[in-house]
């Protein structure tokens, strides 16, 4: 918060149940921040009509009139989602990557997602931004918007104090 910097790694969620929430698995980070997220697992963790089930966002803002765009951004990188699986309030897509322009998110990967609408709704098209990843299986929904291998470039803005 406020152009702070924050350091977090080696994480891993597992063997959850995520019932009627608005979100799922969520990494949010300040525009501003400095710092890294990294090495962040979640696995084996069950939606029940979840909102966002997956969700990386670094242009959190608590404000309702929004926050001014900034460039500096805390890194995420190493992240996996892996026996993620239910269902999905089909308002918002089951998968929104929302990550920096200028501090891409990194090393995204992928592995035995399946996510289906509840009630039977249409299947919302995952939203990507600046997201580079692989999915190491077919995901449900396909998330097609996920950028392969690396950006040409991440700025280093003092991630290696970390």
């Amino acid at each position: 918060m406020r152009n702070s910097r924050a350091c977090v790694s080696n994480i891993t969620v597992t063997d959850s149940v995520i019932r009627h929430s608005d979100n799922g698995v969520r990494i949010k980070t300040w525009q501003g921040g400095f710092g890294s997220v990294s090495k962040v697992k979640f696995y084996n963790i069950h939606m029940d009509n979840v909102r966002n089930p997956i969700m990386i966002d670094q242009y959190y803002c608590q404000t309702k009139g929004g926050c001014r765009n900034q460039t500096a951004a805390v890194h995420i990188s190493d992240i996996s989602y892996e026996k993620i699986r239910g269902t999905y309030d089909a308002r918002s897509p089951a998968m929104h990557l929302g990550c920096s322009n200028s501090v891409p998110c990194t090393n995204l990967t992928f592995y035995d997602v399946e996510l289906m609408p509840s009630q039977g709704q249409i299947m919302a098209t995952p939203f990507c931004w600046n997201a580079y990843g692989a999915l190491q299986t077919l995901t449900i929904p396909p998330i097609f918007c996920l950028l392969e291998g690396n950006p040409e470039s991440v700025p280093n803005m003092e991630i290696d104090q970390c």
